[in-house]
């Protein structure tokens, strides 16, 4: 293979068989889709958009990308690539730490599973090789117990583990992959997947010493590689410890959210809460932080770690994420940081999305106090939330219900309006109507209601890289491709979305062509940005989310007036949809073959290419 950066190894493990095979990466996609996010799409794409999400045809993907493990900032992260049983379009989800590091280390770039083991088992990776490995013993066991067993077994050093829980082993449709920092590949239900195929977890064994990817072009790498590293050391979110990243982690929003009214809250019935200081990143940093911890070749250090030292929600876990932090915070109208942090640890132990099972509470809450179902739950009530989080992880009584998800769970009690999703997955902690871009970003997001598919955010609220309106709808569509499209690159190139703060276009363009010697501008990295986020329309179009009415919100947010700073707004969506497609020349949500074939998707007789 011609490309740097890369190992140009791929692990096959056909489940069912219980085989292990290796191929070398196909160029062409490589140098079309760059990696990670982008290729594993292609990926499942080729594999079938008509497959079930739960069953033996359907892939699992863990992709790296060119400059992973290597060392560019922010360059540790693992994309895990599926059709979603929680959405049912295709899905990507990342997580941090060390896991896609050690994958390169150890001579890998990317692992495909298919097919259903007969029985639990776990993929074993050490100097290039990957063997299937017996896990019967600790199916059953939650994420930390298995990472123990684990760590007792190969030793500590230089091992990573990315493992399922008992929320994944019980398909639950919203689980999670866990590594031993307590990182999750959080949304889309991809252990759901993980565990319906009774794969336990991926286990490697590398060093870094002598296994760093090499760039083509060594001493300019250097110096784009330098550039990158002073504009996150310069930027005011990224600079370490002094950025509000890095001194108070993403919870640094809470109270800047919260203070413009756009933070959900009540199941988005309100948009300012009093109480959202309590769980802030300020009091978290000031009364339950112990620990700055960072993932591979990052400077910034956004993960705090907390402690509840006594009392009945005694944990130590990493981190109390905004998100999180939100969804099971002002979300649920609950302010108690300990209790909060004590269920991110439960959602740790047993591998949950926090978002999508903050959203689980909520649903359940409203639709008790307006009497539609009897199962009772209380506005705030931590101790039932904490039950019923193990409920759902077992798939016990009334938490079966939910481990469908918020979507699936309201229709079926008849109140479909009371989920705040898009395409089966609830919102991030912005509310649309306080944000407008957002909002479109939610709609229009790939994988369902996402924030992190075009963080409008940063220009709305931060004015990075420009200062926009958030309050104002036009110019929005415009706005949001352009994050969209960025996004996808980085995604693909498998660097952190933080890193976006600080860096650009140019900044990604020539650590990319340096590292694999394709030259590459920053007009290339947007056309490859855009071609992998059209490749993922298509796929959608093609699984059956082909109307305009998949990209819209839930009517709470365009017909019911926001509070606080953003009183009197709504969503208007009306404007902002027509000027998306208009921009990224689509029809009602649907890529026309001229789009396909102008970006290289599809060659001229309609053939994915």
């Amino acid at each position: 293979m011609s490309i740097g950066g890369f190992k140009n190894k791929e692990v096959l493990v056909d489940l069912t068989n219980g085989t292990v095979d290796y191929r070398p990466i196909n160029e062409d996609d490589a140098r079309k889709y760059i990696g990670g996010r982008g290729l594993g799409v292609k990926y499942v794409l080729d594999n079938g958009p008509e497959v079930e999400p739960l069953s033996a045809e359907n892939i699992l993907c863990f992709m790296t990308g060119p400059v992973t493990g290597t060392r560019s900032s922010m360059s540790g992260r693992l994309c895990v690539v599926t059709k979603s049983p929680l959405t049912e379009t295709v899905t990507d989800s990342h997580i941090g730490g060390w896991t896609a590091a050690r994958l390169k280390w150890a001579g890998i770039d990317n692992l495909i599973f298919k097919g259903k083991s007969d029985r639990p088992v776990y993929l074993y990776i050490e100097d290039g090789k990957a063997e299937l490995r017996d896990a019967s013993n600790l199916w059953g066991t939650s994420t930390r117990a298995f990472i123990q067993a684990m760590k007792d077994q190969y030793g500590e050093q230089d091992l990573s583990v990315m493992t399922i829980g008992q929320a994944g082993e019980n398909t639950v449709r919203f689980s999670s992959f866990i590594n031993e920092h307590d990182r999750a590949a959080g949304r889309g239900g991809t252990a759901a997947v993980a565990g319906y195929k009774k794969l336990k977890a991926i286990v490697i064994k590398a060093a870094q010493k002598g296994n760093m990817p090499a760039p083509k072009l060594e001493a300019e790498y250097k110096e784009a590689n330098k550039k990158a590293v002073k504009a996150i050391l310069d930027g005011g979110l990224t600079a370490p410890n002094k950025g509000g990243l890095s001194v108070y982690g993403t919870n640094v929003l809470t109270n800047l959210i919260n203070e413009v009214g756009a933070l959900p809250t009540k199941n988005s019935q309100l948009t300012h809460w009093d109480e959202a200081e309590k769980h802030s990143g300020e009091y978290v940093n000031t009364h339950l932080r112990v620990a700055n911890n960072t993932c591979h070749a990052c400077p910034v250090g956004c993960k705090i770690e907390v402690a509840v030292k006594d009392g009945k929600y005694k944990t130590r876990v990493e981190s109390v994420e905004f998100e999180s932090a939100w969804s099971l915070g002002s979300n649920c109208l609950l302010s108690d940081a300990e209790a909060i942090s004590y269920l991110i640890d439960r959602c740790n132990e047993y591998g949950l999305d926090t978002i999508e099972l903050g959203h689980c509470f909520s649903v359940t809450m409203e639709a008790f106090e307006k009497g539609i179902i009897t199962e009772e739950l209380i506005w705030g009530d931590a101790d039932s939330m904490i039950e019923l989080t193990r409920k759902i992880a077992l798939r016990e009584g009334f938490g079966g219900i939910l481990a469908e998800g918020p979507a699936r769970a309201t229709a079926a009690w008849g109140v479909p309006e009371l989920s705040m999703s898009v395409k089966g997955q609830s919102i991030p902690a912005y509310d649309p109507r306080g944000i407008q871009g957002i909002g479109l970003g939610y709609a229009t997001s790939n994988r369902g209601a996402c924030h992190l598919r075009g963080y409008t955010v940063a220009s709305e609220i931060a004015g990075i890289p420009e200062p926009t309106d958030r309050l104002k709808p036009e110019g929005k569509g415009e706005l949001l491709k352009i994050f969209q499209d960025m996004l996808a690159f980085s995604d693909s190139m498998n660097i952190c979305k933080f890193s976006s703060f600080s860096e650009n276009a140019e900044h990604y363009a020539e650590q990319y062509s340096t590292m694999t010697g394709i030259p590459m501008t920053a007009d290339d990295v947007m056309k490859a940005g855009e071609r992998i986020y059209n490749l993922e329309r298509y796929y959608n179009n093609l699984a059956g989310f082909n109307t305009r009415e998949d990209d819209f919100l839930p009517k709470r947010f365009t017909e019911e007036p926001a509070s606080g700073n953003s009183a009197g707004h709504v969503s208007r969506m009306d404007i902002m949809l027509e000027e998306y497609y208009q921009v990224r020349g689509w029809k009602d949500g649907l890529v026309p073959e001229q789009k396909l074939r102008e970006l290289g998707i599809i060659d001229s007789e309609s053939q994915l290419v």
